[in-house]
């Protein structure tokens, strides 16, 4: 059985959304979908996130959806009855952690320090968003914190670029990165199409060269 994991393990990268205006929801999935993109996470940073993955959802039943900045145990109820397919936090939280194990919904705390990774590791999360990852330390802490902690997972997200992608992918235990540059919220609200797809295919190509080194 293929699992989300192995999907985000096979894609590398993870594009992070954050959509102000539904109109662009459609358009943007459908780009990031024929570029190879099919998993994806919707910030629920705005009042419309929710309506955005349904109707992505909807529309694009092969995409795996994530809800991303999800806070609280409402906000995983909110989520998982929009569509998604997992959930994604900025960091641990073992109340809303908990919450969604007991609901059965796969859930990727975040975390930036070994003291959060303790915390996660003890209710039993073994693959965790490194966040704001160059903020925290950058490449450098995440081959830090593998040392001590060689069984877990990492998709650090925060900062992160074509320019030092390749850096965080080379570290083993780095499922994904987070991919917040493909599509900025300001792109989006301009609906600056064509640049959106010129970095989404620049990236799959970066990607692409990487795997046939």
């Amino acid at each position: 059985m293929i699992t989300i994991l192995d999907q985000l393990q096979q894609q590398r990268v993870l594009p992070v959304i954050q959509i102000e205006n539904l109109d662009c929801a459609l358009p943007l999935a459908e780009i990031l979908i024929n570029h190879g993109f099919s998993i994806m996470e919707i910030t629920l940073r705005s009042d419309i996130a929710l309506e955005a993955i349904r109707r992505i959802k909807k529309e694009y039943p092969q995409s795996v959806l994530s809800a991303g900045t999800v806070l609280t145990p409402e906000q995983v109820n909110a989520a998982d009855q929009a569509g998604t397919d997992f959930i994604i936090s900025p960091g641990f939280n073992p109340v809303t952690f908990n919450y969604a194990c007991d609901s059965s919904i796969f859930m990727i705390p975040g975390i930036n320090s070994p003291s959060d990774i303790e915390q996660a590791m003890q209710q039993g999360a073994t693959v965790l968003k490194f966040f704001p990852a160059e903020a925290s330390g950058g490449v450098a802490m995440v081959k830090s914190l593998t040392a001590p902690y060689r069984d877990i997972r990492f998709i650090p997200t925060g900062g992160i670029n074509l320019g030092n992608l390749s850096d965080y992918l080379d570290i083993p235990q780095v499922i994904a990165c987070g991919g917040t540059w493909l599509a900025t919220t300001e792109e989006l609200n301009q609906y600056q199409w064509d640049k959106i797809e010129d970095k989404i295919r620049n990236t799959r190509q970066f990607l692409n060269n990487l795997i046939n080194k």
